[in-house]
């Protein structure tokens, strides 16, 4: 099961429940459509909270369902966001741990919003070549303003909840439980109406921010570009009509673009690279003293320096002298710019020795 149901009194909590980052696949929308209808269909249901995991709110959509039919069966991520936003029943997304992508669009959807402060969030799609496909472009800048969302939207970078504390986005911040904080909200607001949407919010006119956001995003990318369109669509297009319809029309058109199949072959790539084979939970972590690399070239001074990046000692090993101080070389100016500036505290002691080959 991916998404819990349970009645705190006259309060209904959805809980997701999809390990490891509760992705917004089609098995987490199925299941939690039908708990957010069952919460309404009950007459004793006066408000209903949704949240996720101490970890994890929600960590983006199911990009391994990109470009199959699961990605747009129903009720696909925009279905789902209108469930909340149309639910007769105020809804409270309550959030602890990580909340980006689809899991932010999801959140935006709810009528009010508690975070614990450490929470961060997050709308990292143009990483994937990609923007945000289910309503960021328009929800966000309605909560925190359009400098703030270009920001984050162009970027994908995720921040800290504490650094928007006072927009609309967050109703209440909490350095305890969201659940419990949420809990108490759904109390407050089950009797009263009408109820907030964030799709109502009328944006400022920000036409200089545009143009500025424009000439920074300029690149090679299509991403960045179209997220700072997309962003000022919040300005001119009504939202159903227009906006959210030019929203998911850009984001598929992107989905197909060479730089996106590219950035999300290597995303996929590096995921399935971690997991080890037949290692089991829980399995304890050797202790590494020290490291041995086999060849100083390129690659193998490369490697090197990301070892000593992490704090590890390290021997280098060549089949000859002058290899040897080459790499150590290489090795050197990786660490002579950033000792200049001052961003290395402790210098790292590079000696050679000639090796014979065993």
């Amino acid at each position: 099961m991916s998404t819990h149901y349970e009645l705190c009194g006259r309060i209904a909590l959805l809980s997701l429940d999809y390990p490891p980052v509760n992705s917004i696949g089609a098995d987490l929308r199925t299941a939690l459509m039908a708990a957010l209808e069952r919460a309404i269909s009950n007459a004793d249901v006066r408000a209903i909270v949704v949240t996720g995991t101490a970890k994890v709110f929600s960590a983006v959509a199911n990009v391994k369902e990109f470009n199959t039919p699961a990605a747009t069966r129903e009720p696909r991520l925009a279905t789902l966001i209108a469930g909340f936003e149309n639910a007769p029943k105020p809804v409270i997304a309550a959030i602890s741990g990580t909340c980006v992508g689809g899991g932010l669009e999801l959140a935006l959807g709810a009528h009010y919003r508690v975070a614990r402060a450490d929470a961060v969030i997050g709308l990292p799609e143009v990483k994937l070549g990609l923007m945000p496909g289910a309503g960021g472009t328009q929800r966000l800048p309605r909560a925190i303003g359009m400098e703030r969302a270009l920001q984050m939207i162009v970027s994908g970078e995720s921040v800290p909840v504490s650094q928007l504390r006072g927009t609309r986005l967050f109703d209440v911040l909490t350095d305890g439980d969201p659940v419990a904080a949420a809990l108490a909200l759904a109390e407050q607001v089950a009797d009263v109406g009408p109820l907030p949407r964030l799709r109502d919010v009328v944006v400022d006119d920000a036409v200089p921010l545009l143009d500025a956001a424009r000439s920074r995003a300029a690149s090679p990318f299509s991403a960045p570009l179209q997220c700072v369109e997309a962003v000022g669509w919040c300005l001119r297009q009504p939202i159903d009509e227009e906006a959210l319809r030019r929203e998911r029309e850009s984001f598929v058109g992107l989905m197909a673009t060479p730089e996106s199949r590219a950035l999300r072959h290597a995303f996929a790539a590096e995921r399935a690279a971690a997991p080890i084979d037949g290692l089991q939970e829980g399995t304890p972590l050797r202790e590494i003293r020290r490291v041995a690399v086999l060849g100083a070239g390129t690659m193998g001074s490369g490697i090197a320096a990301a070892i000593l990046n992490a704090g590890f000692p390290v021997r280098l090993l060549e089949t000859s002298q002058e290899a040897l101080e080459r790499g150590c070389v290489a090795l050197r100016r990786n660490y002579e710019g950033p000792l200049k500036r001052g961003k290395l505290a402790n210098r790292f002691v590079l000696t050679t020795r000639r090796l014979n080959w065993i």
